[in-house]
């Protein structure tokens, strides 16, 4: 994580608490503009940890204030993290530093396989189709595609988020250690995309665990069963990698997403956002 940081300082803040010259404390916040839907940049603080015979000393409270200091000089107002439920000293240090519930939902599943039958409605002839991975080319997001998928979201969101695109690219095809990001190909045009990462102990968890935060289908190929596709391969990469579970982010407003998440199975999870604003 820290040689990541290193090589995209504006794509993190961070933050370390030394005494006497030994490390007693650090602070990792991943700034993100677009991620999971979002308009809005925000920090998300994924990394955080004080030595044992360190803690009760404030040095985590001293942390949050030099992240919240930092990120108050870069303009970004939100910061927002990720606890377990059953983490009662987390939820405890996140209440008295004036975190709170944010509107969104982390929604999980395993990484078996989809059931490769769905009903998916046929706008052509009216009729029902069996989804499978070999109606369209599935491959590795490559470099190359960033322009197909600018025009794509650009459809979806109304809003040019090139900028954001071009930092996704530079994480998951550089600094992420394992590519597992995908595109979908109908005839020689890109018509979906779905950009993932496996995580290595992020938010506490103890686990090999993968989060998607973002995901399009070109709207004229929607209900036809890429979304579904994408997934499907995604989860079948996933799982050949030992990872056990695919996390993501769903704000309350988006009924449509809930909906086909929920159909793929994923459920909520027992992770909770917390999110607080800086003065």
């Amino acid at each position: 994580r820290l040689t990541v940081a290193k090589s995209d300082p504006d794509a993190f803040v961070t933050c370390a608490a030394y005494e006497d010259e030994k490390l007693r404390g650090y602070a990792f916040t991943r700034i993100q503009h677009g991620a999971f839907g979002s308009t809005k940049k925000v920090a998300v603080l994924d990394a955080f940890g004080v030595a044992p015979e360190a803690q009760g000393r404030g040095i985590a409270k001293s942390l949050l204030a030099g992240i919240e200091h930092r990120l108050h000089k870069k303009g970004i107002t939100t910061l927002r993290s990720e606890i377990n439920w059953a983490n009662h000293d987390l939820i405890r240090f996140f209440s008295a530093t004036h975190f709170c519930l944010a509107p969104i939902q982390m929604v999980t599943r395993d990484t078996s396989s989809l059931s490769e039958i769905a009903k998916l409605h046929d706008a052509n002839d009216d009729k029902f189709d069996t989804l499978s991975r070999d109606r369209m080319l599935i491959r590795s997001l490559e470099a190359e595609d960033l322009d197909a998928v600018v025009r794509i979201d650009q459809k979806l969101s109304g809003h040019d988020r090139s900028a954001y695109y071009r930092s996704k690219f530079q994480e998951m095809l550089i600094e992420a250690g394992v590519r597992v990001s995908l595109v979908a190909e109908k005839g020689d045009m890109i018509v979906g995309f779905i950009m993932a990462r496996v995580d290595y102990g992020e938010f506490g968890k103890p686990i090999l665990t993968a989060v998607t935060d973002t995901i399009g289908v070109h709207p004229s190929e929607k209900r036809t069963g890429v979304g579904l596709a994408l997934l499907s391969q995604l989860l079948t990469n996933l799982s050949g990698l030992q990872v056990e579970s695919l996390y993501t982010q769903i704000e309350w407003k988006q009924h449509e997403l809930h909906e086909f998440l929920q159909g793929c199975g994923f459920i909520p999870s027992q992770h909770l956002v917390l999110t607080k604003e800086i003065d």
